[in-house]
């Protein structure tokens, strides 16, 4: 099977850093042409199951704006320009939990629409997470951190308590794998 080609891009809508949105041309392998194909373009980011050396997984509680009502999270946030993944995980770790990881696993990388763009997700394991420091984040929403144990966290996934669709995916595979 061969890829689409990239015949032209032309910018649309530029709110960098969070946004921009393309429009291209673009050839599909037998030869069709469209035109005006959206693309959005939005920074790569990180999500992390964190598991605490005490066995409990730590989940917060808060609002989104997309969301009715509040959902439980995963730790996460944008890739800064130039940092790897990993790098990244263990950055939001430490802002948003104050908890460092001994333990850490890549759970997969994947396009968040796979026709659209609008990022790459990056899901990691964290295993044997402990305190040390102060949380320092910068989130706008309200949040609680909350300890669960693994049969919350089951119970959560089941009933689509994560309602971020990476959110539930990262903690699926996560339960999946540990």
């Amino acid at each position: 099977m061969e890829s689409w080609k990239i015949l032209k891009r032309e910018p649309v809508l530029d709110l960098s850093p969070f946004l921009k949105v393309e429009k291209h041309t673009v050839a599909l392998p037998d030869g069709q042409v469209i035109e005006n194909w959206p693309w959005i373009i939005s920074p790569d980011f990180v999500n992390i199951v964190v598991i605490t050396a005490e066995g409990d997984y730590l989940v917060f509680r808060q609002t989104k704006y997309s969301i009715k009502g509040t959902t439980l999270a995963l730790a996460g946030g944008y890739i800064e320009p130039g940092e790897e993944p990993l790098a990244a995980a263990k950055r939001e770790l430490l802002e948003e939990t104050g908890y460092a990881a001994e333990h850490w696993e890549n759970l997969g990388d994947f396009a968040v629409d796979g026709n659209r763009g609008n990022g790459i997700a990056h899901f990691f394991l964290a295993r044997e997470a402990r305190p040390v420091a102060e949380p320092d984040a910068d989130d706008l929403e309200e949040q609680e951190m909350l300890r669960l144990s693994r049969a919350e966290v089951e119970a959560a996934v089941a009933r689509g308590a994560f309602k971020v669709l990476p959110w539930q995916t990262a903690m699926a595979l996560a339960l999946l794998r540990w």
